[in-house]
């Protein structure tokens, strides 16, 4: 299964490269998913194992067909439904919902090519649950998602064990979500339970507003000591590795460095790490990964080349209603609006332009 993981990791590096260019969801499906189906050990060519266009008519509604069927031994295993890379999943569940009804698989998925939705039916047999089971980006996969995706492979395709899995990894997911809503926004009766293990008085209304704020800082702490923790040994273990000595960099007067906030009490939220990990798989292909760095600020979250504040990649500014700030050839900042995370990839050509600005020092 070595050659899976790489084949994956082929397709996640290539849609990076190449998605600005995809402007149709037909092409989103040959050049994208496709590749992906095969990568599962499926031949695409062969309707005996995928079927295209595949007929789930529902009731008196004739014609209706998913983009693609996956087949293994004769049975149904997996139903597809693709969309161009540039859509919003969301509005499309239903459509999905409708198919799983008529078809026998135990197994959706929901894909624009680069975000990739997998859906069983563990609330009620034969319907599709509304969230999906699995979730993720090729751009950016963890491993543990990698394991996951494995089971969908043709040589150990089992439906029990998916089920199994499918199970936890739902629930998890779900969790994953409460907690980090109430890590931004905390509940009444989420703030009553920290504070009623740590104050013995009675809590009232002024009581648990304080300890909102004291719950919600609290944790955001947390998560930054925790990431401050993890980059500390990283830098720990890199010190103790040879390192290759190169040539100073020439001192640069005439170059104004562009100011940043000054730093008081400075939290890295998670969404913000997301963030730069989002930045990084878009780059990654261009430049090497090493080069990309990060510094929080009060107002906004940098993103630079060489840890070098003159050179500027992008900002982000995630309270509240969130923007990108992109730079032009004169270091002028423009700040454009963006809803999701995912909006980031739509401005992924002029972060790649920017950051191909600053050359590498390190030669080969």
């Amino acid at each position: 299964m070595s050659d899976f993981i790489d084949l994956i990791k082929v397709i996640g590096e290539k849609v990076s490269r190449l998605k600005d260019q995809i402007q149709t969801e037909e092409a989103t499906k040959n050049a994208f998913i496709m590749p992906f189906i095969s990568a599962l050990g499926y031949d695409v060519f062969n309707p005996m194992e995928v079927v295209p266009e595949f007929v789930a008519d529902i009731g008196i509604k004739k014609g209706e067909k998913v983009d693609y069927c996956i087949f293994k031994d004769g049975t149904p295993v997996l139903i597809v439904e693709c969309k161009w890379h540039g859509e919003k999943l969301d509005v499309h569940n239903s459509q999905l919902h409708r198919y799983f009804h008529v078809t026998k698989t135990r197994f959706a998925m929901l894909t624009n090519g680069i975000i990739y939705r997998f859906y069983t039916d563990l609330e009620e047999p034969n319907k599709m649950d509304e969230s999906p089971f699995l979730e993720f980006n090729i751009t950016d996969l963890r491993e543990s998602v990698i394991s996951e995706l494995k089971k969908f492979h043709k040589s150990v395709f089992n439906v029990e064990e998916i089920l199994s899995s499918a199970s936890e990894l739902k629930y998890s997911r779900e969790i994953r979500s409460i907690l980090s809503s109430q890590l931004v926004s905390p509940s009444e009766p989420f703030v009553k339970y920290f504070a009623s293990q740590v104050y013995n008085g009675r809590l009232t209304p002024k009581v648990i507003d304080q300890f909102s704020s004291i719950v919600r800082k609290t944790f955001a702490q947390l998560i930054n000591d925790s990431i401050n923790e993890r980059l500390k040994n990283a830098l720990t273990t890199e010190a103790t590795q040879p390192t290759i000595e190169t040539p100073a960099a020439q001192p640069q007067p005439t170059e104004q460095p562009i100011v940043e906030d000054k730093v008081n009490k400075v939290i890295t939220t998670q969404e913000e790490i997301e963030a730069f990990f989002v930045v990084k798989s878009i780059l990654r292909g261009s430049v090497r990964s090493q080069r990309i760095t990060y510094r929080d600020a009060q107002s906004y979250f940098a993103i630079f080349m060489d840890d070098n504040n003159r050179r500027p990649v992008c900002r982000l500014y995630l309270e509240g209603k969130k923007y990108i700030g992109l730079f032009d050839g004169e270091k002028k900042e423009n700040r454009l609006p963006i809803d999701t995370l995912e909006d980031i990839y739509t401005y992924s050509s002029q972060l790649t332009e920017a950051a191909l600005r600053y050359p590498d020092d390190v030669k080969n």
